[in-house]
């Protein structure tokens, strides 16, 4: 079935980032996996690419803020089998410049978008604790308001672009009560007292760091308070709408190659005197595969086109955001059998897809935290209208 999401200008930006990804990334990539870390080289020439272009033209953007360019860069890295060394650039575009975008201040836009348009600054969000995930109520970071500062303590983990940013928009708790007293603070490299811990050892995504972050006493300006004080609750959960429908796109996409690798393979590959693509349990498989995909794709196409128009339900993000995982989940386990034990070896992109993959299903909100958040939509107990 056609689809319709895509302009002829998202198509002839596709040819960019396709040979962006040639060029600059997929020569690179084994070197960045064993490093465990991409170079900041990677953030200016995405910028170059126009990864960065929501930024305004007056502090060095190009003020166009469609999310489907950022779909195209998510397809393409997944086809080039490059994806989790673009994590960090996509996160800085997905995720954290609508929080700068949308709450910033004049002085703040000054301060800080011509860097993050040029890809000479790298940005985090720090939400997740060691104690704390997908409930926002429970962060225990705390900022203490002495004069024209915060005094900020406590650690985050899992930390996207930990080892790099220069800013981390941090949550942060200014009161007691569980979402009124949450802000959003900048806190910048260099502050006395904030600490990277070590580059995490993960199962998959080696090419992305993550890190641990620690603040000890961390004097950050109330110039850097981002939205009003007690704000942030509304902030961090209208802005997962977006990061949910990325991570969205990106699991189709991913499934969506391994699929792609897997016919190819199944056309090549001989069993019993014929390629294991003539056996009928091969067929019927990728055929179950390819209707997934497909049925997954024409909704997650219907969602990002809502996100633009910003008429996105959370919940029609929860929504794709489970179901797309799952599902890549199954494809991709799916197709590493039908490699058979080529799929388990390293050196085919189906056997790192299938390592990369597993955390889909987990950050910005689990499974199960989608499960609950759709569930609740539905009123169950009869209480109030749907």
């Amino acid at each position: 079935m056609r689809r319709v999401l895509y302009e002829p200008d998202h198509e002839t930006y596709r040819d960019s980032v396709q040979t962006f990804l040639r060029k600059e990334v997929v020569p690179n990539y084994a070197e960045w996996e064993r490093a465990g870390i991409v170079p900041r080289t990677l953030f200016t020439t995405a910028a170059d690419l126009g990864l960065f272009a929501a930024v305004p033209s007056e502090y060095g953007g190009d003020g166009v803020d469609d999310f489907r360019y950022n779909a195209v860069v998510l397809e393409e890295s997944a086809k080039a089998a490059v994806w989790p060394a673009m994590a960090g650039p996509s996160l800085q575009a997905d995720i954290v410049l609508p929080y700068l975008l949308r709450l910033t201040t004049a002085e703040q836009r000054r301060r800080w978008l011509p860097g993050v348009a040029a890809g000479t600054t790298i940005t985090a969000l720090a939400m997740t604790e060691p104690g704390t995930g997908s409930d926002l109520a429970g962060i225990r970071t705390s900022a203490v308001r002495d004069g024209d500062r915060y005094v900020v303590n406590g650690a985050k983990t899992f930390i996207t672009n930990g080892i790099n940013a220069d800013l981390v928009v941090a949550a942060v708790r200014t009161g007691e009560h569980p979402h009124r007293g949450l802000s959003l603070l900048v806190i910048e490299r260099g502050m006395p007292g904030f600490e990277r811990g070590r580059n995490l050892d993960k199962v998959g995504h080696h090419a992305q760091d993550t890190a641990e972050l620690s603040f000890a006493d961390v004097r950050v300006p109330v110039a850097n308070l981002l939205g009003e004080e007690g704000s942030a609750f509304a902030s961090l959960t209208g802005n997962l709408v977006r990061e949910r429908v990325s991570i969205a796109v990106s699991a189709v996409a991913q499934a969506s190659a391994v699929l792609d690798w897997t016919v190819e393979y199944v056309r090549q590959r001989r069993a019993f005197g014929a390629p294991i693509g003539a056996l009928q349990h091969t067929r019927f498989r990728l055929a179950e595969i390819a209707t997934e995909i497909e049925l997954a794709q024409h909704f997650v196409d219907r969602c990002v086109l809502e996100l633009n128009a910003g008429t996105l339900s959370a919940v029609d993000a929860a929504k794709a955001k489970w179901w797309t995982t799952e599902m890549q989940g199954r494809v991709v386990d799916a197709c590493v059998q039908l490699h058979g034990g080529y799929g388990y070896m390293l050196e085919y992109p189906i056997a790192r897809a299938f390592v990369d993959s597993r955390i889909s299903r987990i950050y910005a909100g689990s499974t199960e935290i989608m499960k609950e958040i759709i569930g609740r939509s539905l009123d169950l107990a009869g209480t109030g209208p749907r």
